[in-house]
């Protein structure tokens, strides 16, 4: 059953106002709908939905929780630290990395940062992909 259902992420902020600043500004993303300032809901052109909801346990998760994929990393990484975004480069054994992108073998391209509540955020590329 759940094989033909949509699956949405869900991003936990302690201040859901400074969350929407930090999307809208470094991401580039607006919310396309508000429930009683309390949720903000986001849908991607390539129509996945995700939703930013307001609690205390924002940025306590020390694994990535989204990820977007995209057809050219490096340009997006590019682009994201022209806005401020800050990438974080981990110890991972074998794994290689160009600057803040790592190449994982047999899988793709990741670059990891974290938005401004703490949550640990990538963007992806695909082996096969470029």
């Amino acid at each position: 059953m759940l094989n033909v259902s949509k699956v949405q992420a869900n991003i936990p902020a302690s201040d859901l106002q400074r969350a929407r600043a930090f999307y809208a500004d470094k991401l580039g993303l607006t919310p396309v709908q508000e429930f009683a300032g309390e949720i903000l809901m986001y849908e991607t052109t390539g129509g996945t939905p995700f939703a930013i909801y307001r609690t205390e346990y924002a940025g306590k998760a020390e694994h990535t929780i989204a990820q977007w994929h995209v057809d050219d990393i490096k340009s997006q990484v590019d682009e994201l630290k022209s806005r401020g975004v800050a990438f974080e480069v981990y110890d991972m054994p074998g794994t290689s990395w160009d600057g803040e992108i790592a190449h994982l073998p047999g899988l793709g391209w990741a670059a990891w940062f974290k938005d401004s509540e703490g949550n640990t955020m990538c963007v992806d590329q695909p082996e096969t992909a470029g």
